[in-house]
C-alpha cells in the first residue's frame, strides 16, 4: 500500500531549526537576527547587492565600485614598509595594471599566485600611488579545463552576526529559493483578486525571488531605496497584516463586556462651575465624545492627543467624575512620581468640592496606603497601580498619561483589575504629538481624539539657538527677566543616565548661576532628591518664592507655572525633538510672551542641526512629530523599539505611507469577506506578535 508523500510545511510554520544545514549553533545565531521561521529567513532581505555578473576591464574601473576583474599575475612579492604585506600585480592585456594588497595572508596564498597564473578577483576599487588597487579581494583561479561561469544574478549581501558568514546565509536562503521555484504553493498568495488590483503588480513569490537574486540589468538605485515593485509588494503585505492585526484587536476589545456609566449632568455642571475658567471648544468636543463612550456597555479605548498646555487633564477629570458619580472607581496612571503628584493635586482641587479626595499611590507607598486605595473612588499613581499584588474593587475608568512611556503590557495590565471580570474603559492621554502616519498604525486599535486648540490668550513661544560660549550673556538675560517679575527654568542635560552625574551637573549650574545673579532666588531639583524635597522646591517655585529653577529633565512633564516665561535648555543637542518640545512647553502657559533658548556645544551632527532648527522654526507639535519620525524612525518615536510592535521587516512608514489608507480599508474588507486570507497574512507576518491581540 502506497502512502501519500508527506507535504512540506508552509514557510511561515516551518521552524528555522528544521532547515537543512541548520544545527543548534546556527539556529541560535539566526535567532539573534530575529529569524525563527523559514519565512523570516526569506524576509531577511539584502542590505545591498554586488554585481558579479560581468567582467570589468581594468581600464574601465571606477574608484568605489565593487566589481569582477580577470587578469594574469605579472608579479608577486612580500614587502615590509610600515607593515608586512603581500602585493600582487595583475594585467588583463589592456595595458593597465591592478594591484592586489593583502595585510593578512599565508604562505599558501602567495604560492597560489605565481607569475603567469590567470585569476578572477572581486573587490572594491581604490586609488593608490601607483594606480588602481583592491585590498583583500576574493580570488579564484582560472584554468582552461575548468572554465568559471559568472553569476547569473546580482549577489546579495545580508545583515549578519558574529559566526554567521555571508556564504552560510546565501546557502540557506538559496535552498529556500530553489524550493520556492519548484513549489510556489508553499507561499501561496492569500490576496483575493480584488485586493491584488490595489497591490503592486507582482506576486509574492516573484518579489522574493527577484529581491534575493535580482537580474543583472536592474538599476541598483531603486533597489537600495526600497522603491521597486518587489519591495513595495512585500511592504504592502506587511502593512496590511499589521492593519488586520490591529482591527482584530479592536474587534476583540469591543466584543468584551464593559461598564456602562450613566451621564451625570448635575455633578458635571457643578464641576465645570467650580473650575474658574471655561473649557475651549476643542475640550468640550472631546469631553462630550468621551461621555458618550462611557455610556456604552463595551469598554472604550480612546487616545486623547493634545499639545502641551491644551488642557487634557481637565477632560480626563470629567471622565473620572462620570465613573465616581456612578459609584465606580477611576484610576490615573502617570509615568513619574512628580507627574502623579501634580495630577493628584489638580484632581483634589477640582473634585474636593464635590466630596471626592483622590488617593496618591507611589512605588514606596506603605501597606496601609495600598489597602486604602483598594476601594477609594479616585486613585492616582505611578507603575505601582499595575503591580500584580495591587488590587482594586471596581475600576470603571482607567486613564493612562503619556502612553509612550509605558510598555503595552503595563498599560493593558490595568484592564484586569475589576473583580467582576468586566473591563474598564481606557483613556490614553499624550502631549507627545503623534504623526498621522503612526496614529493610523500604532494606535489603529484605538478611537482617536485631538484637542487642537490652546486656551485663549496663549502666545507662541519664541525660540532661539545659541552656542554654550554665550552663557554669561544668558545669565544677564535671566537676571533682567527675574527683575521684571518673571520666572525662569535652567535645564541641565547629560548623555549619561546616572542620577548622580545629572544631579552633580545641576548643582554646579545652580552654584554658578547663584554666584552670577546674587539678587535672584535660585532653586534646584534633580532625580536624587527625595520626593518630598522635590515637592517643596516645586511648590516654592509655583508660589513665586523662587525666581529661577535649575533642574534636570525631571521638569519635562507635570510642572505648571503660568508665571514662568523663560526656558534655557543647556546642551539641547543631546535631547530628542519630543523631549525638547515637552520641556519648552513648561513655559508659555500664561498670557505673557515666553522665550526658549537652546544652547549647544559645537561641533553638531547633521541630525542635531536638524533638531535644533526644527525647534527654532516651529512650535507646531505635529510638524515637530513628523520631523522626529524622519530622524528617529517609528519604533523610537512610539517607544516600542524594544517591544517589537513597530519593528517592520520590510515596510518603512515614511517611504510607504501612501499605502496606509489603502490597507486600512482593505483590512476591514478582508476581515468581513475573506477571513481565511486575513488569518494567513497575520500569521505569516506578525507571528508571535499576534499575542497582543489577546490583551489589547
Amino acid at each position: 500500500m502506497a502512502f501519500p508523500a508527506k507535504q512540506p510545511q508552509p514557510f511561515h510554520q516551518r521552524p528555522i531549526a528544521a532547515l537543512k544545514g541548520v544545527g543548534p549553533s546556527i539556529a541560535a545565531k539566526l535567532e539573534k537576527l530575529g529569524l525563527r521561521t523559514a519565512f523570516d529567513l526569506l524576509l531577511h532581505l539584502p542590505l545591498r547587492w554586488q554585481d558579479r555578473t560581468r567582467i570589468t576591464p581594468i581600464g574601465a574601473l571606477v574608484v568605489g565600485d565593487s566589481c569582477v576583474v580577470q587578469g594574469e599575475v605579472l608579479h608577486s612579492e612580500i614587502t615590509i614598509r610600515k607593515r608586512r604585506m603581500l602585493l600582487v600585480q595583475i594585467s588583463d592585456g589592456t595595458g593597465m595594471r591592478l594591484m592586489l594588497r593583502y595585510f593578512r595572508f599565508s604562505k599558501a596564498q602567495q604560492d597560489n599566485l605565481p607569475r603567469g597564473k590567470v585569476v578572477r578577483v572581486f573587490g572594491e576599487v581604490r586609488r593608490s600611488a601607483v594606480g588602481f588597487e583592491m585590498i583583500h579581494p576574493e580570488v579564484r583561479s582560472i584554468s582552461e579545463d575548468k572554465p568559471l561561469a559568472l553569476e547569473a544574478s546580482l549577489t546579495p549581501v545580508y545583515p549578519a552576526t558574529e559566526g554567521l558568514s555571508q556564504n552560510k546565509l546565501r546557502s540557506l536562503i538559496e535552498g529556500l529559493l530553489v524550493e520556492l521555484r519548484q513549489k510556489p504553493a508553499l507561499l501561496h498568495d492569500p490576496l483575493p483578486a480584488t485586493a491584488r488590483q490595489q497591490a503592486p503588480a507582482c506576486s509574492l513569490v516573484e518579489a522574493l525571488l527577484n529581491l534575493h537574486q535580482p537580474p543583472p540589468d536592474v538599476s541598483q538605485r531603486p533597489l537600495l531605496a526600497g522603491e521597486t515593485q518587489w519591495q513595495q509588494r512585500l511592504a504592502f503585505d506587511e502593512l496590511l497584516a499589521h492593519a488586520l492585526s490591529m482591527q482584530q484587536r479592536r474587534a476583540m476589545a469591543h466584543s468584551q463586556q464593559g461598564v456602562a456609566l450613566a451621564r451625570v449632568s448635575t455633578q458635571r455642571q457643578q464641576f465645570l462651575a467650580g473650575l474658574g475658567f471655561t473649557l475651549t471648544s476643542a475640550q468640550q468636543k472631546v469631553a462630550a465624545t468621551i461621555e458618550d463612550d462611557l455610556t456604552r456597555p463595551q469598554p472604550a479605548m480612546r487616545l486623547v492627543q493634545g499639545d502641551v498646555g491644551s488642557g487634557k487633564t481637565v477632560v480626563a477629570a470629567l471622565a473620572a467624575l462620570q465613573a465616581i458619580a456612578n459609584g465606580e472607581q477611576a484610576l490615573l496612571m502617570a509615568p513619574t512620581e512628580l507627574l502623579a503628584e501634580q495630577h493628584a493635586a489638580n484632581f483634589n482641587k477640582w473634585l474636593a468640592p464635590l466630596g471626592v479626595e483622590p488617593v496618591l499611590l507611589r512605588g514606596r507607598s506603605k501597606k496601609a496606603e495600598r489597602e486604602a486605595a483598594y476601594a477609594a473612588p479616585m486613585v492616582v499613581g505611578t507603575h505601582a497601580l499595575f503591580q500584580a499584588d495591587m488590587a482594586f474593587k471596581n475600576p470603571a475608568v482607567v486613564i493612562v498619561d503619556e502612553q509612550h512611556r509605558f510598555g503595552v503590557h503595563q498599560r493593558l495590565a490595568l484592564r484586569d483589575k475589576r473583580e467582576d471580570g468586566r473591563l474598564p474603559h481606557q483613556i490614553i492621554m499624550t502631549a507627545t504629538p503623534i504623526p498621522r502616519t503612526l496614529a493610523m498604525t500604532g494606535y489603529a486599535d484605538l478611537d482617536y481624539s485631538v484637542i487642537d486648540e490652546l486656551p485663549p490668550g496663549r502666545q507662541p513661544i519664541k525660540t532661539v539657538v545659541m552656542a554654550n560660549e554665550r552663557r554669561l550673556e544668558l545669565a544677564e538675560r535671566i537676571g533682567a527677566a527675574c527683575a521684571a517679575g518673571e520666572q525662569a527654568y535652567w535645564v541641565c542635560t547629560l548623555v549619561e543616565e546616572s542620577d548622580a552625574l545629572q544631579a552633580e551637573a545641576a548643582e554646579d549650574a545652580a552654584s554658578w548661576l547663584a554666584e552670577q545673579l546674587p539678587d535672584v532666588r535660585v532653586g534646584l531639583v534633580h532625580g536624587r532628591l527625595k520626593p518630598e524635597q522635590k515637592e517643596l522646591v516645586m511648590q516654592a517655585f509655583k508660589a513665586a518664592e523662587l525666581d529661577l529653577l535649575v533642574a534636570t529633565t525631571v521638569v519635562e512633564v507635570g510642572v505648571d507655572v503660568p508665571n514662568a516665561s523663560l526656558m534655557i535648555i543647556e546642551n539641547a543637542e543631546r535631547l530628542g525633538l519630543a523631549q525638547l518640545h515637552q520641556l519648552r512647553g513648561r513655559v508659555g502657559r500664561g498670557s505673557r510672551q515666553s522665550h526658549c533658548v537652546l544652547t549647544y556645544q559645537a561641533p553638531l551632527s547633521e541630525n542635531a542641526k536638524t533638531r535644533l532648527n526644527t525647534m527654532r522654526d516651529t512650535t507646531d507639535g505635529f510638524a515637530i512629530a513628523e520631523a522626529d519620525l524622519k530622524i528617529r524612525g517609528p519604533g523610537e518615536v512610539m517607544g516600542t523599539k524594544q517591544s517589537g510592535e513597530m519593528n517592520y521587516k520590510v515596510a518603512d512608514l515614511e517611504r510607504d505611507r501612501h499605502w496606509l489608507p489603502v490597507v486600512k480599508d482593505l483590512a476591514l474588507e478582508l476581515l468581513n469577506q475573506e477571513p481565511a486570507a486575513a488569518t494567513i497574512l497575520v500569521e505569516r507576518w506578525m507571528g508571535a506578535k499576534t499575542q497582543y491581540a489577546d490583551v489589547g
